[in-house]
């Protein structure tokens, strides 16, 4: 969790290479795509597959929630993942959204805190504050 920038993307891929090194199952995917791939699934008839293809990850990175918005049907996609991997698998996610915005992102509060209930009750929340590194050289720059 933390601004854009911080390196969650990078913490979280790093853990990913360690798994994989460690000859655990790895996929990393962004949310968006993510969600673009579970709708294309749906509408061929083929989503109970889709969903059946992440679970079977030991871990699954999903990184950039709530960058982009997610309607309704598309959070009860990412619900029915989280669901089938809840206390099965183990499942990492970047955010630069605060837990409290999550009905925002998901447009549907109740969805969102079952969601947020799954993915917290086990989890190691990852704070990262700071700012960017991307756009830091350019500010210290600017500073000179």
């Amino acid at each position: 969790l933390g601004p854009s920038g911080v390196g969650k993307t990078h913490l979280a891929t790093s853990i990913g290479i360690a798994a994989a090194k460690n000859r655990n199952s790895t996929y990393f995917i962004k949310c968006h795509e993510l969600i673009q791939h579970l709708k294309k699934a749906r509408a061929e008839n083929r989503l109970e597959a889709r969903l059946k293809h992440y679970r079977k990850y030991k871990l699954l990175i999903i990184d950039e929630i709530g960058y982009l918005p997610i309607d309704q049907e598309d959070a009860k996609l990412f619900f029915q993942l989280i669901d089938m991997r809840y206390e099965k698998k183990s499942t990492i996610l970047t955010t630069n959204v605060n837990f409290k915005q999550w009905d925002e992102v998901f447009q549907d509060s109740k969805l969102a805190n079952a969601i947020l209930d799954r993915v917290l009750h086990h989890a190691t929340v990852v704070n990262i504050i700071g700012d960017s590194y991307r756009i830091k050289d350019h500010l210290d720059k600017e500073n000179d």
